[in-house]
């Protein structure tokens, strides 16, 4: 057996670790959740599937998401060292340069708006761009404003399942508007009961986002009301012929889910609640968006 030289275990390790920063840096898990949400609005377009606008689509918005997630922790590395749940991250560790975070962001982003607009279509491409554009340079800074931040951000967003339906029809309507609408409302109980769990270290930087601006009463009632206002919302498209019986099941269930949870947090005002409301809204998601492609 010839014993593996130190060097090259060295070299190895070191790759290792550089995947793993460009997989924090970009968020995968987060982009492959976005890139899903994309996936799914194109299905529900779709006659038929064009698997090679498919490629397009999942390369295309994995880079563009990346890219935004890229471009937001090189503006934040500053407080990113000073929060908890961030430190760890390759920037504020020094492990990764500012410049070399920004040269691979502007890459990704460039080439991922125009594998939108050329390899799928034109309002693939400007969506994309919006997307990026409004989560680094008005979203991001918006965080030291205030709760307004959150309403910001809710538009790049929910751009996804919308910027998929139009990545297979190359037209606006009002299928690909709920989808968005509905992926808009859900990111107030989203957002809000992560931000409930992170308040302490988020005012470490000065970042007030909880509606009320504190863990209280008046921030927990918002967040049943856009709770409940997410049931008309989520059960809209099935108006319009999305999905069937099934569909209206699932997204009864999964809508008055998040609904019963967000009572119980304004009911309670704890970080049990919380927690529970946030992965009430991570399942949320993906069965509402599963179930409107039901149509037997």
């Amino acid at each position: 057996m010839i014993p593996t030289s130190t060097t090259d275990s060295k070299a190895s390790v070191s790759l290792k670790e550089k995947v793993l920063d460009y997989g924090m840096l970009f968020k995968f898990r987060l982009t492959s959740l976005v890139v899903f949400s994309a996936v799914l609005g194109y299905f529900l377009a779709a006659t038929s599937i064009n698997w090679l606008s498919l490629f397009w689509l999942i390369v295309g918005g994995f880079f563009v998401t990346g890219a935004s997630n890229g471009f937001n922790q090189i503006m934040e590395r500053d407080v990113d060292s000073i929060m908890s749940r961030t430190q760890n991250r390759p920037l504020p560790t020094g492990r990764m340069s500012a410049i070399e975070a920004g040269v691979v962001s502007s890459i990704l982003g460039i080439v991922g708006i125009l594998i939108l607009w050329f390899g799928l279509n034109e309002l693939s491409g400007v969506l994309g761009a919006l997307a990026l554009f409004t989560y680094v340079f008005v979203y991001t800074p918006m965080k030291k404003v205030g709760p307004i931040a959150v309403f910001v951000g809710a538009f790049p967003g929910a751009i996804p399942p919308m910027l998929g339906y139009v990545a297979e029809t190359g037209t606006f309507g009002v299928i690909p508007g709920l989808l968005f609408a509905v992926q808009f409302v859900w990111q107030f109980p989203h957002f809000w009961s992560l931000a409930w769990k992170l308040d302490a270290d988020y005012k470490k930087v000065g970042y007030v986002l909880l509606p009320s601006r504190e863990a209280d009463k008046a921030s927990s009632f918002q967040i049943l009301v856009y709770s409940l206002f997410l049931i008309p919302i989520t059960l809209s498209p099935i108006y319009f012929g999305i999905g069937n019986w099934l569909t209206t099941v699932f997204c009864l269930i999964a809508s008055l889910l998040v609904a019963t949870c967000a009572a119980y947090l304004h009911i309670t005002n704890t970080q049990k609640a919380a927690t529970k409301l946030m992965f009430a809204t991570f399942l949320y998601l993906p069965i509402v968006q599963l179930a409107y492609l039901i149509s037997f």
